[in-house]
């Protein structure tokens, strides 16, 4: 009867990279709704560590990171018994398919790529193929899971487009292979500003500290940042245009408490900015709490960790195989 349900259900899928501390961007914006997409989708999540290295990486750190962002998936309400939890690199399909759909991807679709004109001007001493190219290895990591939605910000819309017009182009040469996918956007919290310049969104790998607000982060620093956040020069709590911080921190708040941003406006009628930035570090700080206690056990498992890790590269393998199988003889490769 399991298996029959799982079989009628959508698949998602989604992934993070080890690169970085993990911000309330990616908690409010991705991980916190992981745990209640695995209710309505069956649910691949990965570690995308083939994708960080685009950047140089110190070997140490990036292996740290990697057993960090598992036990974050988790401790963020992933159960890996209802849902496919693995590294990427452990499944080497990945990498397999990459190469196959590099070939039906066109040299031009991937020079519009806003994010590859933005991390080249970041890193003009490393612009690497991979770094050209990895949009191709994104796209195989969603259509190796024939995923029907994947939840993304609005920064990878891009890259999802660039999937599906893939897929489409496959499918139209060679019969129907590939699910296209639909992307899934929250309508709450997608997008979590900056602190320090709330036009822009919150990035992990932002070298001011004051602007980001990262989910390992102790109470006391994360109530100093929400007290340094940039607002302006109003003193009421109410969403418009123009009052881009207010606005920010309003959406955090609602994130974490559920309120609406009318009950929000009423809560603080006739309380000044202080009061608010206190209040908005205090929710944060709260809901964070059973997050870092719960990240802090997983660590100290190494060995189930790995467990995970393991068990979670052999069912996805499994399904990506398949996959990897019928792209093959739709090309025409020998298979023994």
């Amino acid at each position: 009867m399991t298996e029959e349900i799982t079989a009628r259900k959508k698949t998602a899928l989604s992934g993070i990279q080890p690169s970085g501390n993990l911000t309330i961007g990616n908690y409010l914006g991705a991980l916190s709704n992981f745990g209640s997409f695995t209710e309505e989708f069956n649910c691949y999540y990965c570690v995308v560590d083939l994708h960080s290295i685009t950047v140089r990486q110190v070997p140490a750190e990036l292996r740290r990171r990697t057993y960090e962002v598992l036990a974050l998936y988790i401790a963020c309400g992933l159960d890996p018994d209802k849902c496919t939890l693995f590294v990427q690199s452990h499944v080497h399909e990945h990498a397999e398919l990459s190469w196959m759909l590099s070939c039906f991807t066109m040299f031009g679709e991937l020079s519009r790529m806003t994010q590859f004109k933005d991390k080249s001007a970041k890193h003009a001493d490393n612009i690497n193929a991979g770094l050209f190219t990895y949009p191709v290895l994104m796209a195989a990591d969603i259509l190796l899971y024939q995923a029907d939605a994947v939840p993304i910000g609005q920064d990878q819309k891009q890259h999802l487009e660039l999937a599906r017009d893939i897929a489409e182009r496959f499918n139209g040469v060679f019969s129907p292979t590939f699910t296209v996918p639909e992307p899934y956007i929250p309508k709450v919290g997608a997008n979590i500003m900056s602190l320090a310049e709330p036009t822009k969104k919150m990035s992990k790998s932002d070298a001011n500290e004051n602007a980001v607000v990262r989910i390992l982060d102790t109470r006391d620093v994360i109530i100093k940042k929400f007290k340094r956040a940039v607002t302006d020069s109003d003193t009421c709590v109410r969403r418009a245009e123009g009052k881009d911080g207010i606005n920010n921190l309003m959406t955090i708040y609602s994130c974490f408490t559920g309120k609406s941003f009318d009950e929000i406006e009423r809560e603080f009628d006739g309380r000044g900015y202080g009061d608010f930035k206190a209040a908005v570090g205090e929710v944060c700080a709260d809901g964070l709490a059973p997050v870092q206690a719960r990240f802090s056990e997983l660590m100290a498992d190494k060995a189930y960790l790995e467990e995970v890790m393991k068990n979670g590269a052999e069912k996805a393998s499994r399904t990506a195989s398949k996959t990897v199988a019928k792209v093959k003889r739709k090309l025409g490769f020998v298979t023994l």
